[in-house]
């Protein structure tokens, strides 16, 4: 396109509080900048920004303007990341620190034995960028909205109780006014919650201990610090395991866990009859957790 250069150096001024703020994210010099923006309002026919003091603001034109460049832009920056990957056969894949350590760590060597392929994992919760920061998906409990341009596939249900040690359970179950309930801040509720929707009308005490990350929520009730609420794929093996209980079941807690990805249409066109790695590692992701419901 003729004028590429000067949408670039706009998409850029439109996310700046200055023409010079956006010269030095380009390296180029403010005068540049102007030239460029300059030369996208004679070809549009419209102005585009409006100064105050030191700052320049967007235009109402502007401001429609800036929408379709950071769609256009982030779209590029997804093509271009998967052309980088398309002869690699590695997937970049964020995941819940919890659901890393406890339940995909453990498998994932299943995985790498069927296609060979790598998954370079990192750990996060919440919200996520994916394609420009070089993510090809993100594994999350669906807990937050969600981009627009992220499509959400579904995982499994997320079920969850009360989870102890056994030697805990022992030390507790005549007086359960003795138990310590062991919250995560990342999940404060999550006790209140199941005490409502389980309908539950026992003491479960007062004490309380809260820890910054749930990974450490279950390991220490693992380790017999109490009962933390437990979410049934992170503490599966460790029932399978014995170093868990859940005296009371588990019940829905209305959410689930769900894949996230780019929603981009024909971004690269496959080749081959093989499944995208995306594809199989999905699929993957789906059957070993099809299980991962309490009976």
């Amino acid at each position: 396109m003729r004028h590429l250069k000067a949408f670039h150096t706009f998409h850029v001024a439109a996310s700046s509080t200055s023409h010079r703020e956006a010269a030095s994210k380009l390296s180029i010099t403010h005068g540049a900048v102007s030239k460029q923006i300059k030369v996208l309002e004679a070809y549009l026919e419209q102005t585009l920004f409006y100064r105050q003091g030191r700052h320049v603001y967007l235009t109402k034109e502007g401001e429609l303007l800036k929408e379709y460049t950071e769609q256009a832009f982030q779209t590029l920056s997804l093509g271009a990341a998967r052309v980088r990957q398309s002869n690699q056969s590695f997937l970049e894949v964020s995941c819940e620190p919890t659901l890393t350590m406890r339940w995909l760590m453990p498998r994932l060597s299943e995985f790498h034995q069927d296609t060979h392929a790598d998954v370079r994992l990192s750990t996060a919760g919440g919200p996520v960028v994916l394609g420009s920061s070089g993510l090809s998906l993100a594994i999350r409990r669906d807990d937050f909205a969600l981009q627009q341009d992220h499509k959400k596939i579904h995982l499994v249900e997320e079920w969850v109780g009360p989870v102890c040690s056994p030697s805990y359970w022992q030390q507790i179950q005549d007086d359960l006014s003795q138990m310590t309930k062991l919250h995560s801040e990342s999940r404060l509720s999550a006790w209140q919650d199941w005490l409502s929707d389980a309908e539950a009308g026992q003491n479960f005490g007062s004490s309380e201990q809260t820890f910054a990350h749930f990974y450490f929520c279950v390991q220490a009730a693992v380790d017999g610090l109490g009962a933390a609420m437990g979410s049934y794929p992170l503490v599966v093996d460790d029932l399978t395991q014995g170093r868990l209980v859940a005296p009371f079941g588990f019940i829905r807690s209305g959410h689930n866990y769900v894949v996230l990805k780019q929603e981009l249409q024909q971004v690269l066109q496959q080749k081959g009859d093989s499944e995208p790695l995306e594809a199989q590692f999905i699929a993957w992701l789906q059957s070993a957790l099809k299980d991962c419901i309490p009976l």
